[in-house]
């Protein structure tokens, strides 16, 4: 059986009507009646009962007809794969993005990727550096923006942008004296960083190796969030390290928080979009990248 024979049964079963569906289907009342008579003998089956007043189907031709749609459905599916496929700009593109990065970079990301490529929707996904990696191994993602270090067999990387880190302290605290600050004063602070597992905590801590000393992250309190520590700052608990597009991003009117640079050289991060080497689709990340350099996040020095 043929995906024509098909698409006359199933507008055949919809329009009750051989006129009609002949006409849905651009092909003469005779042609398709033909073409159905035809199938049914091929088969020894009758799906339509005939007179002249209605065509109605049979309880096997119900079945047949219902199976035809979903046939049809797949089929139109397939050929959508491969339009897809000779377009690499249409159609979604599965991102991941750690937490540090994603509330800070997406409101910018989306309306620029979709200047540059309307019919590709993104499906987004935040979590871990570890499981972004897993995921994209796995297929599930085409790909990740996540911090370096990030090294996987068979995963492609390169950088968007760096990142400084900046300090943020509750107001009234000691260091707001001072226009830039010295990081190797911050480990006698009492510091707020990520909990353990996030990604960032390892960052800070590489960028700035004091901290691993006596009174660093041993001592640190820890918050789930970036946000959440945003406000234990706030309340006094601490101070903190966090990623410039995070500070340019909360209020200047918070009369709780004040926000200072290091001193050069400043720690930072490297934030890089990383893809499968085999990926078929690598002008969407081509695209992918152009849209983060035309609008990056607030704070962060593109890498063109």
């Amino acid at each position: 059986m043929t995906l024509t024979e098909l698409r006359y049964i199933a507008t055949l079963a919809l329009e009750k009507h051989f006129g009609r569906a002949a006409e849905k289907c651009h092909v003469s009342q005779p042609t398709l009646s033909v073409a159905l008579k035809k199938f049914e003998q091929r088969y020894g089956v009758i799906l339509f009962e005939r007179s002249s007043a209605e065509v109605r189907l049979t309880m096997l031709g119900e079945q047949i007809a219902a199976q035809a749609e979903r046939v049809l459905d797949e089929a139109s599916r397939l050929k959508e794969l491969v339009e897809q496929g000779k377009d690499p700009l249409l159609g979604p593109l599965r991102l991941g993005v750690i937490y540090t990065i994603a509330p800070y970079l997406l409101p910018r990301l989306i309306p620029a990727l979709h200047l540059r490529a309307p019919r590709m929707p993104l499906f987004l996904h935040e979590n871990f550096t570890v499981n972004l990696s897993a995921q994209l191994r796995r297929g599930e993602l085409d790909a990740i923006v996540v911090a370096l270090p990030f090294a996987e067999a068979g995963i492609v990387s390169r950088v968007v942008y760096e990142e400084p880190f900046c300090m943020v302290l509750p107001s009234g605290h000691g260091l707001t004296q001072q226009t830039l600050i010295d990081p190797n004063e911050v480990a006698s602070e009492n510091l707020l960083l990520l909990g353990n597992g996030n990604c960032f905590r390892d960052q800070v801590v590489q960028a700035c190796p004091q901290l691993s000393g006596p009174g660093g992250t041993d001592g640190a309190s820890e918050g789930s969030s970036l946000e959440t520590v945003r406000y234990m700052v706030a309340s006094g608990a601490g101070i903190s390290v966090v990623p410039a597009s995070a500070a340019a991003a909360w209020p200047r009117d918070d009369l709780l928080l004040e926000f200072r640079n290091f001193s050069e050289p400043a720690p930072l991060r490297q934030v890089v979009i990383a893809w499968r080497a085999t990926f078929p689709r690598p002008q969407a990340i081509d695209v992918l990248r152009a849209a983060i350099l035309d609008a990056p996040p607030p704070g962060v020095i593109v890498r063109d």
